[in-house]
């Protein structure tokens, strides 16, 4: 029998808080076990920096000026003050990330330094919560990860490692691993806060409550719920839905524990396609009459879109439904000591995931048939159900330190990762022919009348998008880690075998779309295996400088529906599929150095990629190239008095080895990136602001047409009214930029604008404002 949730409302929210008695909601707690706590509090607040202990892509507890890999965070103050709109969008404040967060709060296209943006979704790096993957693997279409993540009020910190160990300790993330850490309720207190648009329909109520049950027993609940139109122009709801979570905690002592985390999520917001532009010089530039930061063809104007299911009946949709996902997850986390330096840990968590995928593609020319007068694009709307996109995973490890004397340890882990993730889909996509202009769009037929009918039913690029996919993939990894702590000097080395089995089926529609033909019924099967090796170490040379090395052999596979979409892909005699695996060269040196105050980390890297690849959908072309890729980033963090400056700066030289492309750059990896986030604290004033800037890119990977490098400007300033009472102000995009992510063209071009080829690209969105309330308590 399904779980069922209870909604989370705002009323909710409130009962939930009444419910607590407020001398325990005042009640203050001790600090987080999995912290050290610094000697010196100019350096710990509140960016603890390089003295922050890491427990994310790492074997042993140790702060990040003593491991040997680049990593970054983000604080739960760092999440709450930024004036962002997703989880991808967070990301993009962190050096060496390429977060395509255009796509709205969901279908984020990411990368991390050195390593390609090849596909939809982020093929080499894995999201977590806690600890364990979101989904196994990180391109499946319109199921991306971080779909299924949303950051609030409950998120502790955010932890993103680039290249390093994540590809030994865990599993599809040789570029690294984004984990988000949930509350655990040691912290004591809360936060109660509602947000409110001021330029467009928003409304979001957050809460947050941590309190003791016991002398060792701590519970935290948090969520959020949302209603609005998202951050484009359009006259219909499209954002509706929220989230709850709660972990209970009980500590045995001498570093033993239990945990238990639940989550409900069930949230719909908008999925942002490209829009028609045109390409001048090479270059890409906004078209006439369409707006790129705002354009939204989603409005009362566009009628339920009618499709056939998993099973071949009609079925009416919702276009306003855009990303919706469905999660409910049951987690168990638990470590014990045994003695003589040996401890057993362990994380399990199951979850039961779906949803859809509804956006207007833009995706051909205005059909010759077309006799109106109104200029139109044919629009392919993808309409895909996320049938099931469950998994269950598991992570045993057995930790062994000896002591070997002269402040010398050597620390032993062996671990067992296991897991089964589903990936269940049902495409039907129609095609309309949509008004070319960026609000109220409207829809014709052929003939140049208003219509709320499709032009074609499931008639997409050659009927290719009616079909079914049920496949179940199996993992299991076993890894193994040795790291020496000799004084200053520390040594790592750790493996990782992957095995994954893949089982399942596909079907397609047929010839007529009218339902899912027995004929084409292909069971596949597929089998693959690879190992993961890394090499690290780190050296103080004074208690504020260390430097470290790292090299590091990785790989991913592609997600199945980006195979079996290329018919010619299985052998249908015996229903082998191939299974690419993308494999990974990492080499890192870096420098660390540390006063009060002052956080500095500089890393050079040399990245290279064999990619055996995977079908892009879009384009309906197999993607297979090689990548070289060497740079170096920065990341600094600086306090003095009221002032503080957090920022980071990548620059990389990266180019196609081989194959037809051989020379050209890759597609949409930036020479140059740079983040700077200044703030200034006095009192109950604080502002900031946060500038992202982006080279110019190219769109593809001959290197044809070219995305014009931009800056993004956030800012906020934030007051405080009353004792645990702040107003807060937050601007997306201040100076209202047009910032193209990506791009393409269909054969010739997109769309026809009178008669004029035109190009398809995505941009950041247009300028929003929001105003919040929040009470902490």
């Amino acid at each position: 029998m399904k779980a069922r949730f209870p909604r989370c409302s705002p009323i909710a929210l409130a009962a939930v808080l009444a419910l607590l008695p407020p001398a325990v909601l005042a009640q203050a707690q001790s600090p987080k076990a999995d912290e050290a706590k610094p000697a010196d509090a100019a350096e710990a607040k509140p960016a603890e920096g390089l003295d922050r202990v890491i427990i994310t892509g790492t074997s042993t507890l140790r702060s990040k000026f003593k491991q040997s890999v680049s990593v970054s965070s983000l604080t739960s103050e760092d999440i709450t003050s930024a004036p962002v709109t997703s989880a991808a969008e967070l990301l993009r404040a962190i050096p060496g990330v390429r977060s395509e967060s255009t796509g709205g709060e969901g279908n984020a296209n990411l990368t991390i330094r050195g390593v390609p943006l090849s596909a939809g979704g982020a093929r080499y790096v894995q999201f977590q919560e806690d600890g364990l993957p979101v989904l196994l693997v990180g391109d499946i279409s319109f199921g991306t990860s971080e779909s299924f993540l949303r950051a609030d009020y409950f998120t502790d910190s955010i932890d993103v490692v680039r290249g390093g160990s994540a590809s030994t300790l865990a599993t599809n993330s040789p570029g690294g691993l984004i984990n988000f850490i949930s509350n655990n309720g040691k912290g004591g207190g809360g936060a109660l806060g509602f947000t409110l648009g001021l330029d467009h329909r928003h409304q979001r109520a957050d809460f947050n409550v941590s309190t003791r049950l016991g002398a060792k027993t701590w519970l935290a609940i948090g969520g959020f719920q949302r209603t609005g139109q998202g951050s484009r122009n359009t006259d219909i709801t499209v954002e509706d839905g929220g989230q709850v979570r709660m972990s209970l905690l009980h500590e045995f002592g001498q570093g033993s524990y239990v945990r238990a985390t639940l989550k409900h999520l069930d949230d719909r917001t908008p999925a942002y396609m490209p829009v028609p532009v045109q390409v001048v010089n090479g270059t890409v530039e906004a078209l006439p009459g369409i707006d790129p930061r705002r354009a939204f063809f989603i409005n009362s104007n566009f009628p339920e879109d009618v499709v056939r299911d998993r099973n071949g009946n009609f079925k009416s949709t919702s276009p306003r439904d855009g990303i919706r996902v469905k999660s409910d997850a049951f987690g168990i986390e638990a470590r014990v000591e045994l003695g003589n330096g040996l401890s057993i840990s362990e994380r399990f968590r199951v979850a039961k995931n779906s949803g859809g995928f509804i956006s207007p593609f833009p995706a051909g020319s205005q059909p010759t048939s077309y006799t109106g007068t109104v200029p139109v694009f044919s629009t392919h709307v993808f309409n895909t159900s996320l049938d099931d996109l469950g998994n269950q995973f598991n992570d045993l490890r057995l930790q062994k330190q000896i002591a070997l004397g002269d402040n010398r340890r050597l620390t032993l882990t062996g671990g067992l990762f296991s897991g089964r993730q589903n990936i269940f889909q049902t495409w039907y996509w129609n095609r309309y022919n949509t008004e070319l202009v960026s609000d109220n769009a409207r829809l014709f037929d052929n003939s140049g009348k208003v219509t709320t009918s499709p032009v074609a039913q499931g008639a997409t690029w050659g009927f290719c998008c009616y079909r079914n996919q049920q496949t179940t993939i199996d993992a299991r990894a076993p890894y193994a880690s040795v790291t020496m702590d000799a004084g200053p000097l520390s040594l790592d080395a750790s493996v990782r075998f992957d095995k994954q089995d893949l089982t399942g089926f596909y079907i397609y529609g047929n010839a007529n779309n009218t339902a899912l033909d027995p004929a084409t019924r292909t069971v596949i099967r597929a089998k693959a295996d690879a190992t993961a090796s890394s090499f690290g170490a780190n050296y103080e040379l004074s208690s504020s400088m260390a430097g470290f090395a790292r090299y590091s052999n990785g790989h991913s596979w592609a997600s199945p529906d980006r195979t079996i979409v290329d018919a010619n892909a299985v052998n249908v005699a015996n229903g082998t599929l191939p299974v690419p695996i993308n494999k990974t060269r990492q080499l890192e040196v870096g420098f660390k150095y540390r006063q009060p105050g002052l956080n500095l980390a500089v890393t050079a890297f040399d990245a290279r990629t064999r990619e055996d690849g995977g079908v892009e959908i879009t384009s309906r072309t197999y993607l297979k190239d090689n990548y070289v890729s060497r740079g170096i980033e920065g990341e600094v963090d600086w306090r003095a008095g009221a002032l503080r400056l957090t920022g980071g700066l990548t620059l990389t030289d990266a180019k196609i080895s081989g194959g037809a492309n051989d020379g050209k750059k890759p597609r949409r990896q930036a020479p140059v990136m740079l983040q700077l986030s200044p703030s200034y604290n006095v009192g109950a004033f604080e502002v900031g602001a946060q500038a992202i800037t982006t080279a110019a890119v190219y769109t593809d990977n001959g290197n044809t047409v070219k995305l014009p490098g931009f800056t993004v400007v956030n800012a906020f300033a934030n007051v405080e009214v009353a004792a645990g009472l702040t107003l807060s102000i937050g601007v997306n995009n201040l100076f209202n930029t047009i910032g193209f992510t990506e791009g393409e063209g269909q054969d010739n071009g997109c769309c026809i604008a009178g008669g004029k080829p035109v190009y398809i690209a995505r941009s950041v969105n247009g300028r929003t404002a929001k105003a919040t309330l929040r009470y902490t308590f």
